[in-house]
Formats: C-alpha cells, sequence, structure tokens
C-alpha cells in the first residue's frame, strides 16, 4: 500500500473527515502536525486537530469533504474540493438553520515517511456566510 502524498490526502478526506475516525488521524497525522483552516484558528498536533474536526461535525451533520483534483509533487499534494454538511449547530456565530450548505475550497498537504506533516486550507468563506444569512448576495438566505 502506497503512503504517497494522494492515498495520504484520500485517507485524510475519506476516513477522517467524513468518517471522522480518529483512529486514522492518529495513523497518519505526525505528531507535530500543523493545521490552518480556513474556518477556524491554527492547530497542532493530531489532539489539536481531532478537537477542531469534532467542533466542525457537532455544527454541520454529514460534514463531508469531497476531492475534485488532486496535484502531486514530489511530497506535496494540492487538492480542489468541495465541503458541505446540513448546519446543525453554531456556525460562524448563526444558531442552527436546518440548511445545507455547501462551498468551494482548496488544501495544500506536505508530507513526509508516510505521514502528513502540514496542511493549509482555503475555503469559500463568504459562500458560508452568504447560506447562512450573515451578509448579502444571490445565496443568502431568507
Amino acid at each position: 500500500m502506497s503512503n504517497g502524498p494522494t492515498h495520504l490526502v484520500e485517507r485524510f478526506y475519506h476516513a477522517v473527515w467524513n468518517r471522522a475516525d480518529e483512529a486514522v488521524a492518529r495513523e497518519i497525522l505526525h505528531a507535530d502536525f500543523r493545521f490552518r483552516g480556513s474556518l477556524g484558528p491554527e492547530t497542532k498536533g493530531p489532539d489539536g486537530f481531532i478537537a477542531y474536526m469534532r467542533q466542525i461535525h457537532a455544527a454541520l451533520a454529514g460534514y463531508t469533504c469531497t476531492i475534485e483534483a488532486i496535484v502531486e509533487q514530489g511530497t506535496r499534494a494540492a487538492v480542489r474540493l468541495t465541503f458541505g454538511g446540513q448546519h446543525q449547530g453554531v456556525f460562524f456565530g448563526v444558531p442552527a438553520t436546518g440548511r445545507q450548505i455547501v462551498w468551494p475550497g482548496a488544501a495544500f498537504f506536505d508530507t513526509a515517511d508516510g505521514q502528513i506533516t502540514q496542511l493549509w486550507v482555503l475555503g469559500d468563506i463568504d459562500a458560508v456566510k452568504r447560506q447562512l444569512g450573515l451578509t448579502g448576495g444571490a445565496d443568502a438566505a431568507p
């Protein structure tokens, strides 16, 4: 089984994010893993990331990350994604609306020795805010 960047990225999204599998997170995230997400604070280590992941899953039922494309170069990978879930808990300070929200994003991974060492995510936060009714626009909530 390959532990190259593409394989790690696929496991990260399919098992860790989409299934909230904390055991896989601890397996594939380096002890000094650094995470910078567009929705929240920077974290360090698997435990910091897992706490963040739990918050997102609590706010968005059925949270998923859909990989649209992966580009690998050496020990790095860039990914185009679609994120989404049903707004079931406080998110961006907005109480649950029950709405399904989706937004595009991109992620940039660094890997070493079969583990993910760093991840930097950029998501379309304006699209999230419009769908939650925090800003005007065509996608704004009523």
